[in-house]
């Protein structure tokens, strides 16, 4: 059964988790998997869904590489003892081309808020922990990708100051010119 959330948390405490502390995240980045899934359904005709257990073995094995960096960042957010969010923040060399990105650039890699705690402030303030550690290191630019289909996702991304940038297409590699 769902607790009741207020509109608005006002307390969030933060923990930094080291490669031990993978596991902790199964439950969060299942529910992100979830939304990835039912928010693209225009990509089932490129790119195959796997299954939960599938998606986080793979991610697991991810986060276990980046955190072997110790720029890595595994942010995790709670709320009277709820897990209610977490961010995986890497942190790559930028490479000078039109814009001036400073020498380093942060990707945060998963950004996923428990659904029970969407509307809260959750988010925002996750991401306010992640600009503050950041800007910390010297770090100007943030990037953060968003499906094209998830307008709420984009939208909160927009509220938070971000612009879009770089569009990604996908194609499978057989698959060119028109289908008619």
């Amino acid at each position: 059964m769902t607790k009741p959330r207020s509109r608005n948390v006002d307390v969030l405490g933060f923990r930094y988790l080291g490669a031990h502390e993978v596991e902790e995240l199964a439950d969060l980045w299942g529910a992100q998997h979830q939304q990835h899934t039912v928010t693209a359904p225009h990509l089932e005709d490129i790119i195959s869904a796997v299954s939960l257990d599938e998606s986080w073995r793979r991610r697991r094995a991810q986060y276990l590489a980046w955190l072997r960096d110790p720029d890595t960042m595994a942010i995790l957010a709670e709320h009277d003892g709820d897990l209610a969010g977490y961010a995986m923040v890497t942190v790559r060399e930028s490479a000078q081309g039109s814009w001036d990105r400073g020498e380093r650039v942060a990707v945060v890699q998963t950004f996923a808020i428990d659904p029970d705690y969407t509307g809260t402030g959750v988010g925002s303030k996750l991401l306010e922990e992640v600009r503050r550690q950041l800007a910390a290191t010297g770090i100007r630019d943030i990037e953060f990708s968003a499906l094209a289909t998830a307008s709420e996702d984009i939208s909160f991304l927009e509220q938070e100051g971000f612009r879009p940038f770089v569009t990604t297409m996908v194609s499978r590699v057989d698959g060119f010119g028109a289908h008619d």
